[in-house]
């Protein structure tokens, strides 16, 4: 019954995906339409009606009705974060009764996820240097109507900011979920050292994770394919083809990029790491990365990646209990792509220069960076600014062509998200493997 729940599932997502896909190029073509014969009036209502984000300025009377539906559902997974996170790796630590084999699956954990990490900007630092000497990125047109820039901070911060100062301002911030992390590791190391002692802690956090899985089933399962038809539909709305023409060297190099690690890499780090057929995680995976794609978000992507990691990918539930929530949070390999290129396209935009130190710094700041980067809608592109200040690439045709990513990034922080939960998904097979954590037969069915 799950199986067949789960396919599903899947083919509805599939098919809310494609019919979003053309309703968004019907709405594009509507856009462009009304916009070139002058109908800016019958857009607005249009897009009032349907699109408009009725919490920005301007927007008082506007309705949305794609855009709630949207934020409704987005908000009703984001309610369940940080309580997911918490209790989901007190109880990994709970399950795992062996001090030694835990510090062995932390060891491999952050090992599997430096490995993947590195990798991806190692690839997408070759691939963006050689477009940077071929030219592709030099004198491309900058746009920077309707765009702004933003203000960023020493990625080192992730560091100071691992360890929350208030244990009830740590929990009541979804944008703090790496303190979340830390907190929650303290407390199961802490219970399961204490054992019997402490008895009421580890039955309330079983409680709240079943009401959590519960609501959650029936969230995803009732109005994940009408929230994603919405959310695609409407993000082909507010990107028409205006935003679209720009920088499009960027765009299709950084795409092509993803989506080779999306469909090859994981794929091929399942062959090298478990020894199995990469054709079933291939197939299971796949509406996990739909789910990211379209919530462009980890974070709300993270119950449905840890329903289908252990139910039909065969990652026992204490492995997988410990590496997705961690993962969410450090391993963001899509994200370590789309920083490394953009730094680069902004050094050809502005006209510097590249040089090996400037990679090589380049490539750590992107480790930080994306470490750093909260689980959330468009945080990367924001991010990324610390990387621009920390290799200097400040000055004001950088910052245009950084206003530029803003404007025009967000189908790419979709594909980065997706890539992003896929990498945790396979990290976790990785690791569940080594442990002898894994049901083959339940991976191969």
């Amino acid at each position: 019954m799950q199986k067949k729940g789960a396919k599903n599932l899947t083919v509805k997502m599939l098919i809310a995906m494609i019919a979003a896909v053309l309703c968004g190029l019907g709405v594009i073509a509507l856009r462009e339409s009304l916009l070139g014969a002058g109908n800016e009036a019958a857009w607005n209502t249009v897009n009032n009606l349907l699109f408009a984000d009725i919490s920005a300025a301007g927007n008082e009377r506007a309705i949305g009705l794609f855009y709630i539906i949207g934020q409704l559902f987005v908000k009703a997974l984001q309610l369940v974060i940080v309580p997911m996170v918490f209790t989901s790796i007190v109880l990994a630590m709970l399950r795992i009764s062996d001090s030694r084999k835990l510090g062995r699956i932390s060891t491999k954990t952050i090992g599997m996820f430096f490995i993947t990490t590195v990798v991806s900007i190692v690839l997408a630092a070759v691939v963006g240097t050689l477009a940077f000497k071929a030219g592709v990125f030099r004198n491309t047109a900058l746009d920077m109507a309707g765009s702004t820039g933003s203000t960023g901070s020493n990625p080192l911060m992730i560091v100071l900011n691992a360890v929350p100062n208030n244990l009830v301002g740590a929990l009541a911030n979804n944008g703090g979920v790496l303190a979340i992390v830390v907190t929650a590791l303290a407390v199961g190391l802490a219970v399961n050292a204490l054992k019997e002692k402490v008895t009421a802690l580890p039955k309330l956090c079983e409680e709240i994770s079943e009401i959590i899985n519960k609501v959650l089933g029936f969230v995803v399962d009732k109005f994940g394919p009408i929230a994603i038809f919405c959310l695609i539909t409407r993000t082909c709305a507010a990107y028409g083809v205006a935003h679209l023409k720009p920088a499009i060297a960027y765009v299709l190099l950084t795409v092509a990029l993803l989506l080779l690690v999306l469909f090859a890499g994981y794929a091929l780090v399942v062959r090298i790491t478990t020894g199995l057929s990469p054709v079933p995680f291939v197939r299971k995976i796949g509406k996990v990365a739909l789910f990211g794609f379209s919530t462009s978000s980890s974070a709300a992507t993270l119950p449905l990646n840890l329903k289908t990691t252990i139910e039909e990918l065969g990652v026992h539930e204490e492995i997988a209990s410990f590496v997705l929530p961690l993962g969410m949070t450090v391993n963001m390999d899509g994200t370590a792509i789309m920083q490394v290129i953009a730094t680069i396209f902004i050094a050809g935009c502005a006209g510097y220069e590249l040089s090996l130190p400037t990679l090589l710094l380049i490539g750590v700041l992107a480790i930080i960076a994306s470490v750093g980067t909260p689980a959330a809608p468009g945080a990367g592109a924001v991010i990324l600014f610390t990387i621009l200040s920390g290799v200097g690439f400040d000055n004001e045709l950088a910052l245009m062509a950084y206003s530029l990513i803003l404007a025009i990034n967000r189908p790419i922080e979709m594909l980065v998200t997706a890539l992003n939960v896929v990498g945790d998904s396979a990290c976790a097979m990785a690791v569940a493997k080594s442990e002898n954590a894994l049901d083959q037969d339940r991976y191969r069915a």
